[in-house]
């Protein structure tokens, strides 16, 4: 299974990675609190990766801190949570704030992420609870990467369209979140849109 890449990255999007090593291309699926780091094109990274092994497909999954992939395969252990939506649940919520939900049982905390009803927060609580402090603090290995303003309001919206929300609804968010913000990056932008969002 592999575990780690190291190498140059060529493509990246807010759902995946294309991460040249030696000549060979792979594309690493990610959350967006790694995308929110990602170094500029033809620049090094390395992820910490978690392979998911189907019938037809390998996909690989990738994160910039221990931290992120521990949480990532605890989520997929409970029942009825694959990759994919883990990899969203991450995407909408800081894993400091997911581990401290789990831990305190918030289940209105974590119904309000795109795609967990009730009985899914449920379950992660239940399954989870005497799980998450075992994960423990780590050191990203990049930082924050400067966007063009336009480029980052696009993103933002894209992403939570990608999360389950709705087109006028996400730009609504971003509208609302740009006016209140007076300097952002994509994080910044994409948690106060979150804000507007999880309030309806």
């Amino acid at each position: 299974m592999i575990a780690y890449i190291n190498g140059r990255l060529i493509h990246k999007t807010i759902e995946s990675v294309i991460i040249d090593v030696n000549g060979v291309g792979y594309e690493v699926f990610i959350p967006l609190s790694t995308f929110y780091k990602l170094p500029e094109l033809d620049c090094l990274l390395a992820l910490r990766v978690h392979t998911n092994v189907k019938e037809d497909a390998i996909q690989l999954y990738g994160f910039l801190t221990t931290e992120e992939k521990d949480a990532f395969q605890l989520l997929i252990s409970v029942s009825g949570i694959g990759p994919k939506l883990a990899r969203n649940i991450l995407s909408g919520i800081p894993v400091d704030d997911l581990l401290t939900a789990i831990s305190s049982s918030d289940k209105a905390r974590l119904s309000s992420i795109p795609g967990i009803g009730g009985k899914s927060a449920e379950r992660m609580i239940l399954e989870l609870k005497d799980k998450v402090k075992n994960i423990g603090k780590t050191v990203e290995l990049k930082t924050t990467v400067p966007q063009e303003k336009d480029t980052i309001t696009s993103d933002v919206s894209s992403a939570l369209e990608n999360l389950g929300y709705k087109s006028a609804q996400a730009e609504d968010a971003v509208k609302k979140a740009k006016a209140i913000l007076k300097s952002y990056g994509f994080e910044e932008l994409f948690k106060e849109a979150l804000k507007h969002l999880s309030k309806k």
